[in-house]
């Protein structure tokens, strides 16, 4: 099965703050309610109700079954995964919620990782679990599409549900960017 690609809706539905925060909160948790999520962002069940219904009317949340009483309901990420259309085949309502969705995806990377540098001494052993690699490659258009097939699938090899970690296991998260050195003579 194909990962779907992402349209303007569900675009607009991701660059949106809010809902970002909660996707995160969703992340580290697991499993919450929108009165859980609504405590640990500082807003109301009602703000977190109506975000994550539309969440998941674009498939990014779903209810986890059997686990809410009366009218409680719990959440937690779908197995989604994304693909955005080439930059060429965006319209540019696409290209600038994309550009909104990056950005806050990017500042969000930016501040997780500086928490992690404020915060590392405590991490015992963890502390130390930072593998960092900096590289160029040449490649084709074609090689390079074939490299983030690749990356996607070792990915996906290691992901799996929390009941089924090994013992002493952290959620670790990952990054991939690859661009063509805008320096360089075409």
């Amino acid at each position: 099965m194909t990962d779907p690609i992402v349209d303007l809706a569900s675009a607009k539905a991701l660059a949106n703050p809010v809902r970002q925060r909660i996707l995160r909160e969703l992340e580290i948790l697991g499993e919450a309610t929108s009165t859980v999520l609504a405590g640990r962002l500082g807003i109301t069940t009602g703000g977190t109700s109506y975000n994550l219904r539309v969440l998941a009317r674009h498939g990014f949340v779903e209810e986890v079954p059997d686990r809410g009483q009366g009218r409680e309901r719990w959440w937690k990420l779908s197995s989604l995964s994304l693909r955005f259309p080439l930059l060429s085949r965006q319209s540019p309502e696409l290209q600038a919620a994309i550009k909104k969705l990056n950005e806050l995806w990017l500042t969000e990377d930016l501040e997780t990782f500086a928490l992690f540098q404020a915060q590392r001494e405590r991490l015992g052993e963890w502390s130390d679990a930072v593998p960092y690699s900096r590289g160029s490659i040449r490649l084709s258009l074609d090689e390079l599409e074939n490299f983030f097939e690749d990356y996607l699938a070792l990915l996906r090899r290691y992901q799996r549900e929390p009941e089924e970690t090994p013992p002493g296991s952290r959620t670790v998260l990952t990054r991939f960017i690859a661009f063509p050195d805008p320096e360089e003579e075409a």
